[in-house]
């Protein structure tokens, strides 16, 4: 077995609840997903996923939230207007985004800017990253995501 990095903790405020610390969720698995924008159709494929998953996500013990750096008012818009179940947290400030590495330099049609790479990060028990996608195609992850919670 090799050592695995532990995840950076953080507490993050959650549409429609309570803000969330990633480490008082142990010892339930966590599976975080980063994308990028509420709203926008890549996310919303992605979320929408996530949601059709989440019983049994919830059956394999693990708790899923999505992260953008959109704020609370516009998640919650994004959860009620596309029926999502999955929690949002709002990275406003970045910091989570930075400290999980998903924070880049992007471009489209030629233009450079900063965005969040689709990213997503499955947290064992004991608070430590178990496997982490970058760069995600939306088409499948949320199952292939199970599948690796499944095996934890």
């Amino acid at each position: 077995m090799t050592d695995r990095q532990t995840a950076p903790d953080f507490t993050l405020p959650q549409d429609g609840g309570d803000p969330v610390t990633l480490s008082a969720l142990r010892p339930s698995p966590v599976v975080l997903f980063f994308y990028p924008r509420d709203n926008t159709s890549g996310c919303t494929k992605e979320a929408k996923a996530f949601t059709a998953l989440q019983a049994d996500f919830e059956a394999a013990g693990a708790k899923v939230f999505g992260i953008s750096k959109d704020d609370i008012a516009a998640h919650g818009k994004f959860r009620a207007k596309q029926e999502l179940g999955i929690p949002l947290l709002s990275d406003a400030e970045g910091t989570t985004c930075e400290d999980y590495g998903v924070w880049k330099e992007k471009s489209m049609y030629g233009k450079m800017f900063w965005g969040i790479v689709r990213s997503t990060f499955l947290i064992d028990g004991d608070g430590n990253i178990a496997r982490e996608w970058r760069k995600v195609k939306v088409d499948g992850h949320a199952e292939e995501v199970l599948d690796a919670v499944k095996a934890l």
